[in-house]
């Protein structure tokens, strides 16, 4: 409908929706219930994420502070016999395309830059137009949400990478290569970013 007053919510309807699972439960239910849980997963029944928006913010703010030495700092570190040569996330990337390298190239460069910095940005903009109380594109930023949750699980991938190429260029005396500063502030934005999007309450796009 178009007249927002006659627009039914869940809760107006009389249902709460779980967090964990998603299954609707009716609210005369949960009110009867000391310490509400839902039944299928045992997950606490709450009508909203308290404080979605306080914590989505803290968690997005640290998450790009540590995605600047993540990207600075080596993310790797070959040691041989001409010494150690360290390798931040973007200098692979180089040294994978002069190499001819281009696929893999191309996904560390998708999986390392371009996911995290769109998760980022992604998440800051959904956060400013609800504080703002935008009236515009609604179903884009909620399609946009959906597509953050779903490319986080790939955010990984140059982790896994440097794992296989330690296991692949490990010559004990003669070569190692190790993770570098950047490996730990790039899991950590990793992990981060991917709570920020559980601990945000995506109803609240449609709250206005």
């Amino acid at each position: 409908m178009n007249d927002k007053n006659n627009l039914t919510t869940v809760h107006s309807a009389g249902l709460v929706l779980c967090h964990e699972c998603h299954k609707l439960h009716k609210c005369i239910d949960v009110k009867n219930m000391p310490n509400p849980q839902c039944p299928r997963c045992g997950a606490t029944l709450v009508s909203r994420l308290h404080n979605s928006l306080v914590r989505t913010w803290a968690l997005l703010l640290t998450a790009t502070i540590l995605f600047i030495p993540a990207n600075v700092y080596p993310i790797m570190v070959v040691d041989s016999f001409a010494g150690e040569v360290p390798s931040t996330i973007m200098k692979g990337i180089v040294i994978f395309f002069k190499n001819q390298e281009y696929f893999v190239a191309f996904i560390i460069f998708v999986a390392s830059i371009v996911v995290p910095a769109f998760k980022l940005v992604g998440m800051a903009v959904i956060l400013r137009a609800i504080q703002k109380k935008s009236q515009f594109y609604y179903t884009h930023r909620s399609s946009m949400f959906r597509f953050i949750q779903f490319i986080g699980r790939w955010s990984m991938l140059d982790i896994f990478v440097i794992a296989i190429m330690v296991a692949m260029v490990d010559f004990g005396t003669i070569s190692t290569i190790h993770a570098g500063p950047a490996a730990t502030s790039f899991a950590a934005v990793v992990v981060i970013t991917m709570y920020a999007a559980v601990t945000f309450d995506p109803r609240l796009i449609w709250d206005d």
